[in-house]
């Protein structure tokens, strides 16, 4: 629901004072590629006065008719933007009606007794929190009004984000998984068979079937896709769930696109690069013999439910691989997010690239930037055939290519690079620098005949759409190459 509405409204950030809905709307905002607007604000701009004087001057009932006149003009406005409003913004009925219209509206959730702290360091310029009585009265009588506009609640950035996207991040959510699937109707499960065996899912009474994929690049074929269209037995009312790593959320994916014109599919990702990157976003496809992902369609999942506790079973080498994407992730958001804990990790890369995607969910401009090394890594993986080397292992060996290109033509300090050769250890690929090339320039990122590259200037700051000369790019190629 929400990654349809968020790109045609506008997101509102609702909640008591003290909730932190300024700081949490800039951030957002940022994000989303979009302008934030404080409501607050607005209004002391255009009366000349502070909140605090325009209640004693004029009085609480006057303020509120302009406070909910110029959010409704907001809302009514084409330009989407992050607004944040006012405590009692919802008070008025009008505007919790602009609000379900024009708008998908998440409260900042903050308890009594914190926005009480909170609010004590400016208490002078809030005339509403200057008795803690009354205070704690008012929060309580509009607590089910902010319950009742919401569309999602949320307590951080990163929260916000994914919640527009609708993702859940949960420890056991494979557990619970018939709760938390969209809707009523019959699903079909399409999974990898090993993770199937490992994880097998609670989906009650609503599952019709089960489809099993092969492990890995092997099911991203069309003969695979073929054989799911002719056994699926689903309306175009039924949804279906894609459990598994990248590759087989890429296959459910792009078989809900296409059966029956597109239905409904929900992403349950088993692996590191399916949890931070495969399954967000949309984009689903399968491998052609010259190259990777070059047949797909842009189909959101109506959900993403990602459970950490699934990656207790992976294979250390496949962590390892895995962990390839969060580095790529942390050296676009400039944050170390390989040093956090699994939970804490997955849950900011899937904000992170959630966050992309909302802004640019059909890849028109800046989610170009997820492609960091993906143009040499998916050249190499072409190469071996998609047999060697690992998809974990071919991003390493191109974010290094990246790096040193981004060194080289933007100035990047080296001792970034330095710090992922140590972060991903990894051999060149045993593969045909001939083949590799070759395959590059098929590319999909390429534009008349001219191959696009994600550099990066320094941690937090990437460039997309970079050309670069073909005896630098081939250069670094062949220093991938075993």
């Amino acid at each position: 629901m929400f990654p349809m509405d968020v790109a045609s409204h506008h997101v509102a950030l609702i909640g008591f004072m003290g909730a932190g809905k300024t700081s949490i709307g800039h951030e957002l905002a940022r994000r989303l590629d979009r302008p934030f607007v404080d409501v607050d604000a607005e209004l002391e701009r255009h009366h000349g006065l502070s909140i605090a004087e325009m209640f004693s001057e004029r009085g609480e009932r006057w303020f509120r008719n302009e406070e909910g006149q110029l959010t409704r003009s907001l809302l009514d406005r084409t330009d989407l933007a992050v607004l944040a409003l006012g405590g009692g913004s919802v008070v008025q009925p009008e505007t919790r009606e602009a609000l379900a219209r024009r708008a998908v509206t998440a409260l900042v959730e903050i308890d009594v007794d914190e926005a009480w702290r909170r609010v004590q360091v400016s208490a002078t310029t809030r005339p509403l929190a200057t008795d803690e009585a009354q205070f704690r009265s008012l929060y309580e009588e509009r607590e089910p009004l902010y319950l009742e506009t919401a569309d999602l609640v949320v307590g951080d950035v990163d929260g916000a984000v994914l919640g527009l996207a609708d993702i859940v991040v949960e420890y056991g959510a494979i557990g619970r998984l018939a709760d938390l699937v969209p809707g009523e109707s019959a699903l079909s499960l399409v999974a990898d068979g090993h993770v199937l065996e490992l994880h097998p899912p609670h989906l009650g009474e609503r599952l019709a079937s089960t489809h099993t994929l092969p492990s890995g690049e092997e099911a991203k074929s069309i003969s695979v896709c073929a054989r799911l269209w002719d056994e699926l037995r689903i309306d175009r009312s039924g949804t279906v769930v894609g459990l598994g790593g990248g590759t087989a959320t890429d296959v459910a994916g792009f078989v809900a696109a296409c059966y029956l014109r597109g239905i409904a599919w929900v992403a349950v990702p088993s692996t590191i690069v399916g949890q931070v990157d495969a399954a967000i976003g949309g984009k689903t496809g399968i491998d052609l013999a010259r190259g990777k992902n070059l047949v797909g369609a842009f189909h959101l999942p109506v959900r993403v439910v990602i459970d950490p506790a699934l990656l207790a079973t992976l294979p250390a080498k496949q962590r390892a691989e895995g962990m390839a994407e969060v580095v790529k992730t942390g050296l676009l958001a400039g944050r170390d997010f390989w040093r956090l804990a699994d939970r804490d990790m997955i849950r900011a890369c899937a904000a992170y690239k959630a966050g992309v995607c909302l802004a640019d969910p059909l890849e028109q401009g800046r989610r170009a930037i997820l492609n960091l090394g993906h143009t040499f890594a998916h050249a190499l993986e072409a190469a071996g055939g998609y047999t060697g080397p690992s998809h974990g292992d071919a991003v390493a060996l191109g974010l290094r290519a990246a790096l040193r290109l981004s060194e080289r033509h933007l100035g990047l300090d080296p001792s970034v690079r330095e710090e992922v050769e140590v972060v991903l250890p990894v051999d060149p690929a045993a593969v045909d620098a001939q083949a590799a090339w070759d395959a590059m320039a098929h590319d999909k990122k390429s534009r008349d005949g001219r191959l696009r590259f994600v550099l990066l200037a320094a941690p937090g700051r990437p460039v997309y759409g970079t050309e670069i000369p073909d005896e630098d790019v081939r250069a670094e190629l062949e220093r991938l190459v075993a």
